[in-house]
């Protein structure tokens, strides 16, 4: 009987950690690829252009913001990361990120992350507000632990460089830290776990007797 029991819930837990949480794969730093190159895993919208661009590391205007390094890099609007934008009125710069929980239990589902601006910037999930920042020089976290669809996922980085005469570069840094989310159980998981917990409940209840 009792090594009956110990099968019945081994047989419930292993359908229990089959479904284990597993990283959010779709979240991708800024300015993973070769400096200069179009950063494809972020789209760009604004007056300037739709594909935010890799800084290089040793170009100005790098000395003032975050030093980029191995794990990520700024991008900007355009291949010439110095050049001076909006002169008379604020200018938006919306860099969007999707990921696909597709297959996950997105009430599940959590991240956290950092991220800097020239000047400041929203970070928004499926359009709500999760966060904001103001400045190059440092990093300010971010998060979510709800929110989340099942299927496609948006992130906003909604940059907006303040209005100056000159000298007036903009971009964007985001790094992620931590992210999980559980999957959904296939139907025979589903299945092999109400049985373990049918036998698990049926044995001790015999105990009883």
């Amino acid at each position: 009987m009792k090594r009956t029991l110990i099968a019945a819930a081994a047989l419930a837990l292993t359908a229990i950690t089959s479904a284990h949480a597993a990283t959010i794969t779709g979240l991708k730093n800024t300015g993973l690829g070769l400096s200069g190159a179009v950063d494809s895993n972020y789209s760009l919208s604004s007056a300037v252009s739709t594909t935010p661009v890799i800084t290089y590391d040793s170009q100005w205007p790098i000395g003032p913001w975050i030093a980029n390094d191995s794990t990520s890099k700024w991008i900007t609007p355009t291949a010439s990361q110095g050049a001076s934008f909006d002169p008379w009125s604020s200018g938006t710069y919306t860099y969007t990120l999707t990921f696909d929980l597709t297959g996950y239990n997105a009430a599940s589902a959590m991240f956290s992350g950092r991220v800097a601006a020239d000047n400041s910037v929203q970070v928004k999930l499926n359009n709500s507000l999760i966060g904001s920042a103001t400045g190059f020089t440092d990093w300010t976290g971010f998060g979510a632990s709800s929110g989340f669809v099942a299927g496609v996922n948006t992130l906003d980085f909604v940059v907006s460089n303040w209005a100056q005469n000159g000298g007036n570069p903009t971009g964007l840094r985001v790094e992620f830290g931590a992210s999980s989310v559980a999957a959904v159980p296939e139907p025979a998981t589903t299945a092999m776990l109400l049985g373990g917990l049918v036998m698990v409940g049926a044995l001790a209840r015999r105990r009883k007797q």
